[in-house]
């Protein structure tokens, strides 16, 4: 059954949050709202205004040399480096430009660069982009993982987050809890739905979504 997704009224008109109540299922996490980003992350008119959104946001004497993009942020990445570029933001790149990248996963979920993507991180000032911070598993990762590459971690953003800060950083998002008062984010063990008999309605990763 194909899930039922409606938009969250929202003064970022051109930058909707698309979503579905149920009972979800991540790989760390069971979740009683699903929230499809594919618009945001692969619609250039909505990663545009996402970025300009974001970057906003960010303190003007921020550095950034390099965004990490997770959960297939590269498109909104892109265009936030774009933006910063324009906007003048400092990098200490000797071309003066942003690089935009990605992790690659170990088969136990580490995220490991190879040679050529980690001088983009060394000495570097590493921005951190999510789609979706529930928990701040996947931030904490990243920053350990910039960190082990010698880069310097700066700061996290994400389009939705219910964590206020990860690490020390201030999370800056478009979307939060206010957005969503009753979005709950709860550990299998501990998932009240799994405990009512609810049965999941979909499993979710940073691709999408499989319905059940």
């Amino acid at each position: 059954m194909a899930i039922q997704l409606f938009a969250l009224p929202h003064k970022h008109s051109n930058f909707p949050l698309r979503l579905a109540k149920g009972h979800f299922a991540t790989s760390h996490s069971h979740l009683n709202y699903y929230i499809d980003f594919t618009m945001s992350k692969y619609r250039l008119s909505e990663a545009r205004a996402g970025a300009q959104i974001l970057c906003n946001q960010l303190p003007l004497t921020q550095i950034v040399d390099t965004i990490l993009c997770l959960d297939g942020t590269e498109v909104i990445g892109a265009c936030m480096a774009s933006e910063l570029t324009r906007a003048g933001y400092v990098n200490m790149n000797a071309h003066r430009t942003i690089y935009v990248i990605s992790p690659e996963y170990t088969s136990g979920s580490q995220m490991i660069f190879r040679d050529n993507i980690a001088p983009m991180i060394v000495g570097k000032h590493v921005l951190v982009l999510a789609a979706s911070l529930a928990t701040g598993y996947t931030a904490r990762s990243a920053i350990e993982a910039i960190r082990y590459y010698q880069g310097i971690p700066v700061g996290v953003c994400s389009i939705f987050a219910c964590v206020e800060e990860c690490e020390g950083f201030p999370v800056r998002s478009i979307y939060n809890k206010n957005d969503i008062p009753d979005y709950e984010s709860h550990s299998a063990h501990d998932c009240p739905l799994c405990k009512a008999g609810i049965k999941i309605d979909g499993l979710v990763n940073s691709h999408g979504i499989s319905s059940l």
